[in-house]
């Protein structure tokens, strides 16, 4: 049960869901979390923040004395509480640049927890569900404070990161994707939680066949098929995440027309988280870099997985586009000057005028001092004309262009 408290009533013990305040007036980068130490205790009551959220169901409950009020009474239910103190209100929206620094820390810190996670679950050791849910919050706090940030920088992975970092962007883009799909935010938190833990089964594939560095054989392909069921079967023992989390684990490779697996499930047999999944887990395993291929560009991936049939649910398709652009943080674009730019920020307007920082003249072959573009102002002064592969031009660390704004 949710309760809203004084932060004079707080005790060590107590599950926090929400602090009341903007997330800049409290000394923590995550919200949700149990209350473990007195010194974080004493760093809240030391803090502007006067009240704070507690889930009664996941730590200790208040005493009988102290006042407390309940989600009926501020005349919300749990999922509109935490929606409304997720409006930017609340959690003001931050730049892409201020963003990063901390998305950054979490893309490191996230590696690091799904890695260990993942290799206790090898070892056949039960996973950390409280480290998984605080994994969560954080991601899903980082992208309410800026859509872009996380899910641009965990696209970054290198290759040997990749079978831990393609869960961390797959939770990110889930995340993304439900809130563009205006769900709950008790859904927003199992999308995410099901995009984190999706490929747990590929824990029980051996890993001179999950990191083999080139294409797998007929076998081989056969072996990692069985991913789902095997993730299936380790999230069911577990006894710690919900049935749609584990409905996301076992049917996330399924494809809308019934040519999926391990199922053949088509249309609206599929969970709308299933369908979601489907969606990202691609996109995510398109644009990274694998031992045998180079991962496209994030425009290239739109492009191309919209021409995909029967892959794909189209609505949720249409609003996974939305929540990352037609031309993703990243894309390399031609202007109608002949320019060569790559896209900085979305415009939340209108998904085909980004902000974009030029820097290379087609016409001439030549570099151009580097200049940021907002293809959105009145009057427009350029416009986007088509996308650009790297494999073409092949220009050096393109991504610190948008690094670094």
């Amino acid at each position: 049960m949710l309760k809203r408290i004084a932060v004079s009533d707080l005790r060590v013990g107590m599950y926090l869901v929400e602090f009341c305040g903007s997330w800049t007036d409290h000394p923590f980068w995550k919200e949700r979390f149990l209350l473990k130490k007195a010194s974080d205790l004493r760093r809240i009551v030391e803090s502007p923040i006067s009240e704070v959220w507690i889930d009664t169901a996941r730590g200790a409950d208040v005493e009988g004395d102290v006042v407390a009020r309940s989600v009926e009474e501020t005349q919300a239910s749990a999922d509109a509480v935490l929606a409304a103190v997720a409006e930017p209100a609340v959690h003001k929206r931050v730049s892409f640049e201020e963003e990063a620094r901390l998305a950054q820390l979490l893309c490191e810190r996230s590696k690091t927890a799904v890695t260990q996670m993942f290799g206790q679950v090898r070892l056949g050791m039960a996973f950390d569900g409280q480290q998984v849910a605080e994994l969560v919050d954080e991601i899903a706090h980082s992208i309410l404070r800026h859509p872009h940030a996380f899910v641009s920088l965990v696209r970054l992975k290198t290759v040997d990161e990749y079978t831990y970092m393609h869960s961390v962007a797959v939770c990110g883009l889930m995340i993304s994707l439900a809130r563009h799909l205006e769900l709950s935010e008790e859904n927003v938190y199992q999308a995410g939680m099901a995009g984190l833990l999706h490929d747990i089964g590929k824990m029980a594939i051996p890993l001179e066949i999950l990191n083999k560095p080139g294409k797998l054989n007929d076998h081989e392909f056969g072996v990692v098929r069985q991913h789902p069921e095997r993730g299936e079967e380790i999230l069911a023992a577990s006894h710690q995440v919900s049935e749609a989390v584990i409905d996301v684990c076992l049917h996330h490779h399924e494809k809308v027309d019934g040519s999926g697996y391990p199922h053949h499930l088509a249309g609206d047999q599929i969970s709308l988280l299933g369908r979601m999944a489907a969606v990202c887990d691609v996109y995510d395993a398109v644009t990274s870099d694998r031992p045998y291929k180079q991962g496209w560009g994030p425009a290239d991936a739109i492009r191309k997985m919209a021409e995909w049939t029967g892959h794909f649910d189209t609505q949720v398709f249409q609003a996974f586009v939305k929540s990352i652009g037609i031309y993703p943080i990243g894309s390399l674009v031609r202007l109608e000057s002949e320019r060569l730019a790559v896209v900085i920020e979305q415009n939340e307007s209108s998904l085909l005028t980004p902000k974009v920082k030029v820097f290379f003249s087609a016409r001439s072959r030549l570099p151009l001092a580097q200049t940021v573009v907002d293809l959105g102002k009145k009057p427009q002064v350029d416009r986007i004309v088509g996308r650009e592969s790297n494999d073409t031009w092949k220009f050096k660390d393109l991504n610190a262009l948008w690094l670094h704004q």
